[in-house]
């Protein structure tokens, strides 16, 4: 099945966006994180299509480079939730289904939290609530394993990880989605992500109100960023049906390297509604 490529203009940035599947399916909207651009679902929106599931998948604020401010405040989860709107009323889509990856799952709560009516289910992979993952930082290792964003929220980020062919940045994926951000200008913005909502007032920044969408969390028992507290601790803050998913021998690139697991989630979540 085709993928169309479309430029959707939201206020005065402009969005690369993939769709995809049947013309009259429901719709999923796959919220990638860093530093992948939307193409790391590659091989999860296929699997979706044959289910019946249309899908859209955007390259968000300072990944696609019509959409990159220059200013760190721009790049607040506020703003990338309502980017996700904005994409959505310029579809004529009134409700959606919600998939994020890493940080892409950050975005996908907070639209599940503050425009519960636009979201019929929500999937995130690899990071659960905003609460959770703040009362996991508190109480377990999760802090340790958080302590790669000191370096990405540093002013030399850039240098670091553009050094000798982009090779650090290169490693942290295992496909080729990372290669627009060996890109300096979109390494930066991307790296405003961290900048923006992992400095000052953490808590604050990450404050996401319960979710009432149905809601499944799947986490690799191979992740070492993200620990399972963190991911299994979300039922706390979901007033709705909840599934946690934990897979046996998967690292953090759900998306890369659980492409079925992840699409038979998603499937099964959508049937439902």
């Amino acid at each position: 099945m085709s993928i169309e490529h479309r430029t959707i203009a939201v206020g005065d940035l402009e969005f690369d966006v993939r769709i995809g599947g049947p013309d009259t399916g429901p719709t999923v909207l796959l919220l990638h994180g860093f530093p992948n651009t939307g193409a790391c679902f590659d091989t999860v929106i296929g699997r979706l299509h044959d289910s019946g599931l249309r899908t859209i998948v955007p390259d968000q604020r300072g990944y696609s480079p019509g959409a990159r401010p220059g200013e760190v405040e721009a790049y607040e989860l506020r703003h990338l939730a309502a980017d996700a709107v904005g994409i959505l009323d310029a579809l004529g889509v009134g409700y959606t289904m919600v998939v994020g990856h890493d940080f892409g799952s950050l975005v996908a709560w907070h639209l599940a939290g503050h425009y519960p009516h636009r979201v019929t289910g929500l999937v995130a992979a690899s990071v659960g609530h905003p609460s959770s993952i703040a009362a996991s930082l508190a109480g377990s290792d999760q802090r340790d394993r958080s302590s790669y964003i000191l370096d990405f929220v540093k002013p030399d980020a850039e240098d670091t990880l553009l050094a000798g062919d982009a090779k650090i940045l290169r490693e942290l994926v295992p496909d080729d989605s990372v290669l627009p951000l060996t890109e300096r200008p979109a390494l930066s913005a991307a790296l405003n992500w961290y900048r923006a909502n992992f400095t000052g007032d953490i808590k604050a920044k990450l404050a996401c109100p319960p979710i009432e969408a149905p809601t499944t969390v799947l986490w690799g028992d191979g992740d070492h960023a993200l620990g399972r507290e963190q991911a299994e601790g979300s039922s706390r803050f979901v007033y709705s049906d909840y599934r946690f998913a934990a897979l046996e021998g998967v690292d953090h690139w759900i998306p890369q390297n659980a492409p079925a697991a992840l699409a038979s989630e998603i499937a099964l979540r959508s049937a439902v509604w």
